[in-house]
């Protein structure tokens, strides 16, 4: 039997989510049209250990964003299970189990539209140890409120100012405290750096970084930043079109990447040496989500498609070095990639 602490402590399996984007009933009946769906996350599979970091990559649109708000429960998925610490979620109402959703807390993307412009930041840090009764009494609980502001960076007196009165990386800390007030042991943080200025941007991840190390977060970090998620993760998940193309360990994929979409996404990052200057990339625009292509998604803009790339899906199989959706890489049709990965490494 598996030991507790060796179990991963998020395990998601067959994700999935759907939207109706249909037009009224009276519309459809005039147009003879039928119902249209979007699938936003299509069987979408990963784990999460203890204390590390697992990073979702891809172009806007991909169905990154929409995994993290399934997890936390901000929506409900169309199929699937998401476990966490053993626990089925996938089938819970918002915010249920409370004794669970305590440990599990998220960090948005924009740090002042998160933030309750009416209240003073002592009263957003302190509203989850409230609603979870953390803290019941309020002088303790101010207490805490004081120490939090002070671990990520700011000060006490900062507790009865408005959010207005920060800056955006001032903001942004401020939603990590309220995010780890009810000492929670999992974060989901939806692209957290990327309304923030360069600088500031690696103030937050070494910030983040840091509490992973005290405090032995688990984190699901959501990003189209490949740059960021190199510094931050543990494992890297590349999705495409609502599935989950390429998953293995962030060395991995930045040194053997396997799926050509991978190998896109990491050709676009800036590259003073030049050496990809002469690749061919995958060409075209991402498809229409409500009518994809069938078969491999991708099928339409890479170089390597053939035939049963345009019929089939790939089944997401694992190899020596992580998971792939790819026929041409399972079949061994794809070109070496060690040479141009060493090349970029010695940059």
């Amino acid at each position: 039997m598996m030991h507790p602490d060796d179990r991963p402590l998020l395990e998601v399996s067959g994700l999935r989510k759907s939207f109706d984007l249909s037009k009224p009933f009276i519309n459809r009946l005039i147009e003879r049209s039928e119902r249209q769906f979007v699938k936003a996350v299509d069987g979408v599979d990963f784990t999460i250990q203890r204390g590390q970091t697992l990073s979702l990559v891809g172009e806007s649109g991909c169905g990154k964003s929409t995994v993290a708000k399934l997890i936390m429960g901000l929506s409900r998925p169309s199929g699937g299970s998401i476990r966490f610490e053993g626990t089925e979620l996938a089938d819970q109402p918002a915010g249920k189990p409370a004794q669970l959703r305590r440990r599990m807390q998220m960090i948005f993307q924009d740090p002042y539209a998160s933030l309750n412009p009416r209240w003073r930041v002592a009263r957003i840090i302190a509203e989850p140890m409230k609603s979870f009764a953390t803290h019941p009494d309020p002088g303790k609980r101010r207490k805490e409120v004081d120490r939090l502001l002070e671990f990520v960076g700011l000060s006490a007196a900062d507790g009865d100012k408005f959010p207005h009165e920060f800056s955006g990386g001032q903001r942004q800390r401020i939603s990590i405290a309220r995010a780890i007030s009810t000492k929670p042991e999992f974060l989901v943080c939806d692209e957290p750096t990327s309304a923030l200025d360069v600088s500031v941007q690696a103030q937050i991840l070494n910030l983040m970084r840091e509490l992973q190390r005290e405090l032995g977060l688990t984190y699901l970090f959501i990003s189209h930043d490949l740059a960021v998620v190199n510094y931050i993760s543990d494992w890297i998940g590349v999705m495409y079109l609502g599935r989950l193309v390429e998953l293995a360990p962030a060395a991995e994929i930045f040194a053997k990447p396997q799926h050509p979409y991978t190998r896109l996404l990491l050709d676009t990052v800036p590259d003073i040496s030049m050496v990809n200057r002469d690749m061919d990339r995958p060409a075209g625009e991402v498809p229409n989500p409500i009518t994809p292509p069938p078969g491999c998604h991708f099928h339409p803009r890479c170089v390597h498609a053939d035939a049963r790339c345009k019929a089939q899906m790939p089944d997401f199989i694992a190899s020596a070095t992580g998971h792939a959706r790819c026929h041409a890489v399972q079949e061994g049709r794809l070109s070496p990639i060690a040479e141009r990965a060493a090349l970029r490494g010695a940059v």
